[in-house]
């Protein structure tokens, strides 16, 4: 459904995107994951038609941007960070509007105006003005007005970002019902929990991909190093006990918490249990402090992890290898 190849865009003399070659298919999540002016933004206006590629070429849904903008735009539905509202008008009134400008007959604007405000939850605020609507409900608005026209891909800038657990619920629910429904999604994100739950494939991404994969791939690139060890009396005692197990590099006491740093956790976990629950310790709790995601974003991207183990770049050739088997 969305397809990039060599793809770049230059303004003036720097380069924002570099040969960015990538396959999203039907029924698929792909996360576009990296730091505040990695790129991912320009990315999304070349994919989706607002502006030209400087380099490379790209397709949705078999139609080849450069050849034919006006018919991509027509397959693409877009949630950008700031949704661009009409305030003064209804909920019913902004699709409305939305679903004459892609060329709707009546009759099929009204029922698609219906259906998406339904599937987000807005049905009974139809008639309300967008000016009375939360940052939540506008969200959900904005995604309503981005698959209005039934796009084959739909790219979501941030779609979570500032809403509150509840909407960022619902948010992601409907993510997965596009997905089920044959949907192409462009996730651009920078929440990566949200990614490791929602994408079926992640690109870690500042100017070019760095590397892509599954997320639980990607994972299994970085060694959470860091656990944390809750026991109902007296944690101090028990530190005595871990530093003399040989893959303890240290054990301190923080919060009423055992903090211990190994080189694997999970390898070495059931071994530090059996050593506390041996020397006499009830354990309350067990959780590896560090996300194995967010060790292996910031080792591609050479950013600073802690105590964790950054990732060589030379270790992640099979992650960079794309569908085609171009690397």
């Amino acid at each position: 459904m969305i397809r990039a190849e060599g793809l770049g865009k230059k303004f003036g003399d720097r380069w924002a995107v570099r040969d960015l070659t990538l396959n999203v298919e039907r029924g698929e999540v792909f996360g576009f994951l990296g730091p505040n002016g990695a790129g991912k933004t320009t990315t999304v206006r070349m994919l989706s038609g607002m502006i030209a590629p400087t380099t490379g070429r790209a397709w949705i849904g078999g139609v080849e941007l450069a050849g034919a903008p006006d018919d991509v735009r027509t397959r693409v539905g877009l949630l950008t960070e700031a949704p661009g509202l009409y305030e003064r008008m209804t909920a019913a009134a902004n699709l409305d509007f939305h679903g004459k400008l892609h060329g709707l007959p009546t009759a099929k604007r009204r029922e698609r105006v219906r259906a998406c405000l339904e599937l987000l939850g807005l049905w009974e605020r139809r008639d309300d003005a967008v000016s009375g609507f939360s940052k939540g409900l506008k969200q959900r608005l904005a995604i309503a007005r981005a698959v209005l026209h039934e796009p084959v891909a739909v790219f979501l800038d941030e779609p979570t970002s500032g809403l509150d657990p509840e909407a960022a619920r619902d948010v992601r629910a409907f993510i997965r019902k596009l997905r089920d429904d044959g949907r192409a999604i462009f996730l651009c994100t920078h929440n990566l929990d949200e990614a490791r739950r929602l994408c079926d494939q992640v690109a870690i991404f500042r100017g070019t991909v760095h590397a892509r994969s599954t997320p639980r791939e990607l994972e299994r690139t970085a060694i959470t190093r860091r656990l944390a060890i809750r026991v109902a009396h007296d944690p101090a005692r028990y530190a005595e006990v871990l530093h003399a197990l040989p893959m303890v590099s240290s054990a301190v006491v923080t919060d009423e918490e055992l903090v211990v740093v190994v080189n694997d956790v999970e390898r070495e976990t059931p071994e530090i249990v059996r050593a506390l629950v041996a020397a006499g310790a009830d354990i309350q709790r067990v959780a590896a402090l560090d996300s194995a995601l967010e060790q292996a974003y910031l080792g591609i991207l050479g950013e600073p992890a802690g105590p964790s183990v950054p990732i060589k770049r030379g270790e992640l050739a099979s992650l960079d290898a794309t569908r085609d088997g171009r690397s």
